[in-house]
């Protein structure tokens, strides 16, 4: 059988010969800009105080849930009482030593908490100076307070925090300090009805498979305001996660239900997220407008990462097959699915 159209009839293959199958692959980029509402009130509680040990302590009710909380008011208060960050314990969200807080939710924490902290941590360092002077004999702003102590500036004449909170201890039969109340702490409740809205605006970069409606992100770029940064480390984390999610949102993480009403994907072998493989290295950049809301001048980031990440990517896919006539208005946009949109946009 070597008649036309046999394989016989046809060339040998060779082993060596490579096949290049070419492939429409289409190229564009996606913008997207978000507005945060952060700092949710109506309040917060942070209580700050030093012991006669000369350990700090900061009480919020706040809540810790991993973004680092327990950090950032640690810096807070050890900025404001010249300590280090490791000599500061942060309890957050226990009732047992706070009876008022609200938690965490709404990029609210920093921003509330963080306020209140400062706000304590001042009150606090603005006693310890108040009663040092008395101890010193010296005038309140010739102190300065730096490395746990309260020293006369330019000398080596001081008395440990610690020392401080002795004296505020108290000694029976013996009056506190004239013009301070007991104890070395201080607590605020910072209230604010006016939220403090962070900016954001994100720029990515896609390739399109147009035949198997496989969706690269080549380069992705970020640019947040959130005020002012009391840990730029945490801020990054935060916004990898939360740009990570938003890809989730716009390729991977979609709930299915058959027509009962019965989830299709209810384990993660069926409801997909992005992995390594999936998230390209993200480029961040800051941009630092302090709020006037707040005196840490703080704005919220949990949230502000992912909003606009869905709507930076599907604009980048609709514009690569602009010139097939593909319209996108739906998120997640599984592969299937954007096949099934090519292919109605070069039927019509």
């Amino acid at each position: 059988m070597s008649g036309p159209g046999s394989l016989l009839s046809k060339a040998p293959f060779k082993a060596n010969e490579t096949t290049v199958i070419s492939t429409p692959l289409f190229h564009s980029l996606g913008f997207a800009h978000a507005v945060k509402g952060t700092g949710r009130g109506p309040f917060e509680s942070g209580t700050v105080r030093v012991s006669p040990s000369g350990r700090v302590s900061v009480y919020t009710g706040a809540l810790a849930m991993g973004q680092g909380i327990r950090t950032a008011l640690a810096q807070i208060a050890a900025e404001q009482l010249g300590a280090r960050v490791e000599d500061v314990e942060v309890v957050a969200g226990d009732t047992a030593f706070v009876s008022l807080g609200l938690g965490g939710f709404a990029s609210r924490q920093t921003v509330t908490a963080g306020s209140s902290v400062l706000l304590a941590a001042r009150a606090v360092r603005d006693k310890a100076v108040k009663v040092a002077a008395k101890m010193l004999e010296a005038a309140e702003p010739d102190l300065e307070v730096a490395d746990g102590e309260v020293r006369v500036k330019g000398s080596d004449r001081a008395v440990p925090l610690a020392e401080v909170a002795r004296a505020l201890r108290g000694v029976p039969g013996y009056a506190l300090p004239a013009g301070v109340d007991a104890g070395l702490e201080a607590t605020f409740h910072f209230a604010t009805d006016a939220l403090a809205y962070a900016n954001a605006f994100h720029a990515c970069e896609v390739e399109v498979d147009a035949e198997t409606g496989g969706v690269t992100l080549l380069r992705y770029v970020a640019l947040q305001d959130s005020g002012r940064l009391v840990n730029p480390t945490i801020v990054e984390g935060q916004l990898h996660g939360g740009i990570a999610h938003g890809i989730g949102n716009a390729l991977y993480e979609r709930m299915a239900f058959d027509p009962d009403g019965q989830p299709l994907t209810a384990t993660f072998a069926d409801y997909l997220l992005p992995a390594a493989v999936e998230t390209p290295r993200m480029e961040l950049l800051f941009h630092e407008s302090p709020s006037p809301l707040n005196p840490l001048g703080a704005k919220g980031v949990g949230e502000g990462g992912t909003i606009p990440v869905a709507a930076a990517v599907i604009s980048a896919i609709e514009d690569a097959l602009a010139d097939l006539g593909v319209r996108i208005g739906e998120a997640p946009l599984a592969p299937a699915r954007l096949v099934e949109l090519i292919a109605a946009a070069r039927a019509a």
